[in-house]
């Protein structure tokens, strides 16, 4: 049995509830990976944010032309249209600069101990839908994570 402990990577990005999104969507692209928990001053996990909690930020609004057979009214109110959908965006784009992670992070994270095996958090992670696990200690505070990625490099090795 190959426990938490021998796969889960102990060099965790973690980020503060007042940190701002986009700061975290930057760090997320830079060390691609999708998510990463959240921890309190004494490294406590309170959540867990990830980019599909970034993603629901934004609306994303698509112009609905007829590009078949175009109506004359289509083609003089396209560039209307457009300015819109980009200020629509543009405004997206400013909102979510402005939010803090605690704003839209998880909060009821499932976590797990160093000491459970990688089948219990392959079953974790498949009950629950999710793609990562907070390791925590007795106290609740970080010491790694185990990611699906890592539950399969564990099983070839």
């Amino acid at each position: 049995m190959i426990n938490i402990q021998d796969a889960m990577q102990k060099n965790v990005i973690k980020f503060k509830a007042d940190d701002k999104i986009i700061d975290i969507a930057r760090i997320l692209r830079e060390k691609k990976i999708s998510g990463a928990p959240v921890v309190d001053d004494d490294g406590i996990v309170i959540g867990i944010v990830s980019e599909g909690d970034i993603m629901r930020l934004l609306e994303v609004h698509s112009p609905q032309i007829n590009l078949i057979l175009p109506a004359p009214l289509d083609l003089i109110e396209l560039p209307l249209r457009m300015k819109h959908e980009y200020d629509e965006i543009s405004k997206g784009l400013k909102k979510a600069a402005s939010v803090v992670v605690a704003e839209i992070m998880t909060k009821n994270v499932k976590t797990i101990s160093k000491d459970a095996s990688v089948s219990d958090a392959a079953e974790l992670m498949d009950s629950h839908d999710i793609n990562r696990l907070p390791v925590v200690d007795e106290e609740g505070k970080l010491i790694g994570i185990i990611t699906r990625g890592d539950i399969i490099g564990a099983m070839v090795k």
